[in-house]
């Protein structure tokens, strides 16, 4: 650990027993605003104090045993004071990465519910297929997390494919498992439609969208233009009877969508400006991407839409990830949800490149 990490981590412990010291003062004690603020800012530090203190605990131990086994005469003796200077080497190594995995900044959209917009891309009919395949694979690996799952709005195409859908996912965490999936995804593979058994590339674009609170962006209702419809597709007798969808365009950007998976107008237009929020706020994120860029090699989680980010070969059965060079020989397994290991690899790389990050500011 270097000494910049170091000072970071004691400057962060100073402010935590500044904190306590304060949540002593009778003053602050009657101050029920400033209390609950300070008590949030301590819950939280409070993980990377204790691992910090856990650490300095074990260095003064590592220190006693060293000392011990130089001052040890006794052969045993000294072999036990040893293999307890291992065992404290090993804990001291763990609870480093700990630290420096606590000093990355955590996202606070992480534990959001997410909306996940596929969009067909080049292709024509296979890409609305491959958006279809993709609506599967993400909502298979939700249900298998035992989160919940809904189609809030969708425009079909005749071979069984999407011109584009918008998948609500809500479970604690959502976001954080499924930011990596924004950008562009290529399929390879002999289209249903090809009678001569060539394979084409198609591609379709993932948008990931916290859902977000009132509070991260509020919208002008005088910006909205909101109109009601009556529903298509299945939905039974009081969809078809009722003009419950809504339509809602957000005059200023230009963004419109129809929802119509709710039983009423009300509710479908509560969800129809959520979505708009969240595209909003990916716009915002996206500028804010494409600002610090230039000075990140990499580009994980950057939400660059333009990117090429994964390649789904059929023939090889293999799918790969560009952004981290990783690859599975198991596509069939891929695609039916399993999308774990891509997720995890895509979050170990982005954590490293957070932590460079911090070492050189």
């Amino acid at each position: 650990m270097t000494n910049d990490m170091l000072d970071k981590i004691q400057k962060v412990v100073a402010r935590y027993e500044d904190i306590d010291r304060q949540m002593t003062d009778p003053l602050i004690l009657a101050d029920h605003v400033k209390l609950t603020e300070l008590a949030q800012e301590r819950a939280e530090l409070e993980a990377l104090v204790t691992v910090y203190r856990e650490n300095a605990q074990v260095t003064q131990e590592l220190a006693e045993a060293r000392e011990l086994a130089e001052m040890e005469e006794d052969p045993e003796l000294r072999a036990l004071a040893e293999e307890e200077i291992d065992q404290l080497l090993a804990r001291q190594k763990e609870l480093e990465a700990r630290l420096l995995k606590l000093l990355i900044p955590k996202d606070s959209r992480d534990d959001k519910n997410v909306f996940i917009e596929i969009r067909a891309g080049t292709g024509g009919d296979e890409a609305a297929i491959f958006a279809a395949d993709l609506l599967r694979m993400y909502t298979r690996y939700a249900e298998n997390r035992g989160w919940k799952t809904q189609i809030v709005d969708e425009n079909h195409i005749g071979v069984g494919g999407y011109k584009e859908v918008i998948l609500s996912v809500k479970g604690k965490g959502a976001y954080s498992r499924f930011k990596f999936e924004s950008g562009v995804h290529r399929v390879q593979r002999v289209p249903v439609t090809e009678s001569q058994g060539r394979i084409h590339t198609s591609a379709a674009t993932v948008a990931v969208m916290p859902e977000l609170e009132e509070v991260d962006i509020t919208i002008d209702e005088r910006d909205l233009e909101i109109t009601s419809t009556f529903s298509s597709g299945p939905g039974g007798q009081h969809m078809q009877k009722n003009a419950t969808a809504a339509r809602i365009v957000h005059k200023p950007t230009g963004i419109a969508v129809k929802i119509q998976s709710e039983r009423s107008l009300t509710q479908n237009k509560t969800l129809g400006i959520a979505i708009i929020q969240a595209r909003l706020q990916e716009i915002e994120a996206e500028k804010q991407n494409t600002a610090v860029a230039a000075d990140r090699k990499a580009q994980v989680g950057s939400g660059d839409r333009s990117e090429k980010i994964r390649t789904y070969n059929y023939p090889q059965s293999r799918v790969t990830d560009h952004r981290i060079g990783f690859s599975s020989y198991n596509l069939p397994v891929v695609m039916g949800g399993d999308l774990d290991p891509f997720i995890d690899a895509l979050t170990v790389a982005d954590e490293a490149e957070k932590l460079a990050a911090a070492e050189r500011t």
